[in-house]
């Protein structure tokens, strides 16, 4: 069986396209056009000169020499922390922009989290002189500050969500919102591998430079292009679907996705969809997502902004269905101090989103032969106070 995206939009039963009227013509004729455009090499020169001369790309892969000692088994770092603006979330942005600008649109909106999807939209609509629209929770834009005012350097503007939970999933509802309004001018930048069809798809294609790249590296530092596990932290999860693009359907690399624990599974604060989750829609695709028995979402905690999402991408909900990927829960406590061996172990301060995944080797024991692959997704400048709250640095 195939675990990418069918004709239809659809990861096995996951996916799909459910959207008001109103959003139909933007969501189709993205449909329509997205494949065509991807693959015209015009596009795939622009895209990937960008990606080399602007995002610094190839990122390194770093075997992390202490961190291996001490877990005894081969850990590889995906250093994606690298790239320009300090995420992974800089490759789907290029993408969009430059897919945006060949279907003739003029303004862009987006929606973010931890701020790292809403600093790399308008970085690349700076650098394409495009008027840029970001929409962020009210809670967000207080834990996340210093991607707020990078933000406003860059040229966007920050509109708050005051709704709801005052995080992702109402940054999200809101641009929605302004899309139905704005449908003929407007591209809207989804940040991750949620939303209705075909934006899963393409954010997961745009991501797969990553796991591309972990091929090639791989060969050359390990003589295989096959890690026996790849390793990322998911919320709505991009930087997991380009770590996994490549290995979808080769059943002999093992796949782990981290989820935020939050307080504790049963907390009743945690963001463990897969494991809270039941069917239903969100944004527009039908997924796993956490929700009350009469249907209603209820609301995601994490101490990392990037992973406080009710929902998943349905490509993640059909490898935890499916069973092709493993998923573990991780806390808030894990998360946090994990992220400080990496940094006194490497000498590399990891986003705690990141951090996330990096605890994985507290519970799990792999073999000293194992080469294991983690997507260091992005780099913990944006989380330096919550690092100093937590530890009373």
């Amino acid at each position: 069986m195939s675990y990418n995206v069918n004709e239809k939009g659809y990861y096995g039963e996951f996916g799909g396209a459910y959207i008001p009227e109103m959003l139909y013509p933007n969501i189709e004729e993205l449909r329509q056009n997205y494949l065509k455009i991807m693959s015209d090499a015009s596009f795939q020169d622009e895209f990937h000169q960008l990606l080399k001369d602007y995002v610094g790309r190839p990122s390194p892969l770093y075997f992390a020499k202490r961190l291996s000692d001490k877990y005894n088994t081969k850990i590889y770092l995906k250093r994606e922390d690298l790239n320009h603006t300090g995420a992974h979330k800089i490759n789907n942005t290029i993408g969009q922009i430059l897919l945006a600008k060949r279907l003739g649109k003029t303004r862009i909106i987006a929606e973010t989290g931890a701020g790292q999807h809403g600093v790399a939209t308008a970085t690349v609509c700076a650098l394409m002189g495009i008027e840029c629209v970001v929409y962020m929770g009210e809670v967000d834009i207080a834990r996340q500050a210093p991607n707020v005012a990078r933000m406003k350097m860059l040229d966007a503007k920050v509109v708050p969500a005051t709704s709801g939970s005052k995080t992702l999933k109402d940054a999200t509802n809101e641009a929605m919102r302004d899309w139905i309004n704005n449908p003929v001018d407007t591209h809207y930048i989804v940040g991750s591998v949620v939303g209705p069809h075909p934006y899963p798809d393409m954010v997961a294609r745009f991501q797969a430079i990553v796991s591309e790249e972990i091929k090639a590296q791989l060969l050359e530092k390990e003589g295989t292009e096959d890690p026996d596990y790849l390793v990322a932290c998911v919320g709505g999860g991009s930087n997991a679907a380009g770590t996994y693009y490549h290995y979808l359907d080769n059943e002999d690399v093992k796949i782990i996705a981290v989820e935020a624990a939050g307080k504790g599974v049963d907390s009743g604060k945690s963001a463990a969809t897969s494991l809270l989750g039941h069917e239903g829609i969100i944004h527009g695709s039908k997924t796993l997502l956490m929700q009350t028995n009469d249907g209603q979402i209820t609301e995601p905690y994490s101490i990392s902004a990037g992973l406080d999402y009710p929902g998943v991408g349905p490509m993640h909900a059909n490898l935890y269905k499916t069973g092709r990927a493993e998923f573990m829960a991780i806390t808030d406590d894990d998360a946090m101090t994990s992220g400080l061996e990496l940094s006194q172990l490497e000498g590399i301060i990891p986003a705690i989103e990141t951090s996330h995944a990096l605890a994985i080797f507290n519970y799990k024991t792999f073999k000293p032969s194992d080469i294991v692959v983690v997507n260091l997704s992005g780099r913990g400048d944006k989380d330096l106070q919550n690092y100093i709250d937590y530890f009373k640095l």
